[in-house]
């Protein structure tokens, strides 16, 4: 028995195409008739028949129905922007229940730490019960293990996490969003994974375009951040390198790439489907 990972959700705040874009690269989606939705990630442990939900994409609904998977038993939310919390709301009347793993840190932004956020957003959702999860701490959900690490996303707190199977020894690693930067910690937890998702926004040529330009740059001088927040496809290639990744697929992919690159491998697209 194995995880079988669904990638949901593979794009970025406004997916790709994105509403009222008319640029090569989402007409070519258009035409091709592929798509990335906001970010999800569904994981099913065949062994017990659970399924996992990372993230909570906008267009939960939509990403279900299209891909046929299974409702979740658990999810894990990585951090409180609305292209991986909002689709929350959707367990309403699906769900008798969805117990919620967050983060239990304090942000010094917001004042309180994710699940607090998650708690007091969707505190009308009888289904949802909060499990405040201590990062670096390994805890078991729907039979599987699962870490969150912190990782660099300014100014929040987000989280990455490694989700592996404790029998077969399946590990499935995301790096969250996140600059180049993540800390030493958490890339130990994350190393070594049978299939790493690492968030790559954009690729290294575009930085020129970002007011504040390209960062953590390599000894060729090739940006691996992408402004603040997020990293390059050069950068979430040079950590799968670091990490020792068996296989990559990069996400939280923006409609900027060009048309010529924004569908080659390693980027995916909704709908992949891996067993590990």
């Amino acid at each position: 028995m194995t995880m079988r990972v669904t990638l949901l959700g593979t794009g970025d705040t406004t997916g790709t195409p994105t509403v009222g874009c008319e640029c090569e690269t989402c007409e070519r989606a258009r035409a091709r008739g592929v798509e990335r939705t906001r970010f999800s990630v569904h994981v099913e442990n065949e062994r017990t028949g659970d399924s996992l939900l990372i993230d909570a994409s906008p267009d939960f609904r939509y990403q279900f129905l299209r891909d046929g998977v299974s409702l979740p038993d658990a999810a894990v939310i990585t951090h409180v922007h609305f292209d991986h919390l909002d689709g929350l709301g959707n367990v309403y009347r699906l769900l008798d229940s969805l117990e919620v793993y967050a983060a239990d840190e304090i942000d010094p932004v917001t004042g309180e730490s994710v699940a607090e956020t998650i708690e007091n957003d969707y505190h009308y959702l009888d289904a949802v019960t909060v499990r405040p999860t201590t990062p670096l701490e390994s805890v078991s959900v729907c039979g599987l293990d699962v870490t969150l690490v912190p990782v660099d996303h300014p100014p929040l707190l987000c989280y990455g996490l490694a989700v592996e199977d404790p029998e077969t020894g399946a590990k499935l690693s995301l790096t969250g969003d996140t600059t180049y930067d993540v800390p030493d910690a958490s890339r130990d937890v994350l190393a070594d994974p049978d299939l790493l998702l690492a968030d790559a926004i954009v690729p290294a040529h575009l930085c020129e375009y970002h007011p504040i330009g390209g960062r953590h740059e390599d000894d060729a001088g090739v940006p691996r951040t992408f402004g603040t927040k997020h990293m390059t496809r050069e950068g979430a290639l040079s950590l799968a390198e670091d990490l020792e990744a068996t296989e990559t697929r990069l996400v939280h992919v923006a409609h900027y790439y060009p048309p010529e690159e924004a569908f080659e491998h390693p980027l995916a697209v909704d709908g992949e489907v891996y067993t590990l």
